[in-house]
């Protein structure tokens, strides 16, 4: 396809010729043919993606349908919606490498919770969402219903009790997108994150009548086992993976806990892969494993289409995706 000259994508095709650059032309140009293939695509989401504001461009992938499910930790699944509301709270630290301790205090202080170069302002936003949830997971609890986190972030954006407070522009809202498209969502290990905490804290003080207002992992996996089995029976499943972490190690494994655990005939594996990742594989760490080794585990075929790009995901994530968009 030709593209204008000012373009992302011409850009890109111009100058990403070689090494990781080229990794990722490669994995943007097979991410579309997976797509327009009639496959789809499931996004793995690990590190502070939704405070890097990922969802600038991550929203628009959702909104064009080039993003069909995604596995994100519980951090990115509420940092999406702290931003959308308390974005001009936030305060920025460029200088984050010369900060003493002193200063690391003074932000604690002014309840400023550093992620990187960037500080989530408490109040504005963690118990500004806290208090509003909270009235959702009181009225399930007192009810006898159960839903996972993300539904209930769901039910909050749809009730549109959040849209005077929007502080953002809501077009960037990878969640809010993911709601009006009602996207499969699969948060395991929910319980490490500020909402989690706060849930456990509000249940040790004997607000709930039970723990299991909130679904868990393992409800989880069982989801995401039948989206997996509903879904490559009628088209090919990719995985696009941002970081590493159990945002990616936990969905991945659907497809051999189905075939070799479960015991079923024909189970599809995925038909793409792509990792962004800085982590090293001599170090032994799973995320650094280069895609092969997923070969070992069932997970991968030995002809799947796999792209390993070791760069920064807040770089390299939204040149893929304007590649994909045709920007």
């Amino acid at each position: 396809m030709n593209r204008p000259a000012g373009s992302v994508s011409a850009f890109v095709d111009r100058h990403f010729l070689h090494f990781n650059a080229a990794a990722l032309k490669d994995a943007a140009e097979g991410y579309s043919r997976h797509i327009d293939a009639g496959g789809q695509m499931l996004v793995a989401m690990g590190g502070a993606m939704s405070t890097a504001e990922l969802g600038i461009s991550l929203a628009e992938m959702i909104r064009a349908g080039k993003v069909h499910a995604i596995c994100c930790t519980g951090a990115n699944l509420e940092e999406d919606v702290f931003n959308l509301v308390a974005h001009s709270h936030y305060k920025r630290v460029p200088h984050y490498r010369d900060l003493t301790p002193r200063d690391e205090q003074d932000l604690l202080e002014h309840h400023l919770n550093r992620v990187t170069d960037t500080c989530i302002p408490e109040e504005e936003a963690m118990r500004r969402i806290e208090r509003i949830v909270l009235e959702e997971w009181l009225a399930a609890d007192a009810k006898g219903e159960r839903y996972f986190p993300h539904e209930y972030l769901y039910r909050v954006l749809r009730s549109k009790v959040l849209e005077p407070l929007y502080d953002a522009n809501p077009r960037d809202s990878w969640l809010l997108a993911a709601s009006d498209m009602n996207l499969p969502m699969f948060v395991p290990g929910w319980e490490d994150s500020t909402l989690g905490n706060v849930f456990a804290a509000h249940a040790i003080g004997g607000r709930f009548r039970s723990v299991h207002t909130i679904k868990s992992g393992i409800e989880y996996m069982m989801a995401l086992a039948d989206w997996y089995r509903q879904t490559s029976v009628r088209a090919p499943i990719g995985f696009f993976q941002i970081g590493g972490g159990i945002s990616g190690d936990f969905p991945i494994c659907v497809v051999p806990m189905l075939h070799q655990d479960l015991r079923l005939p024909d189970v599809a594996l995925w038909g793409y892969f792509c990792q962004i990742s800085d982590s090293t594989t001599s170090y032994g760490s799973y995320s650094g494993a280069v895609p092969n080794e997923k070969i070992t585990w069932g997970k991968l075929a030995m002809d799947t289409p796999k792209y390993v790009i070791e760069s920064d995901a807040t770089i390299v994530v939204p040149l893929i995706f304007a590649k994909v968009l045709g920007w």
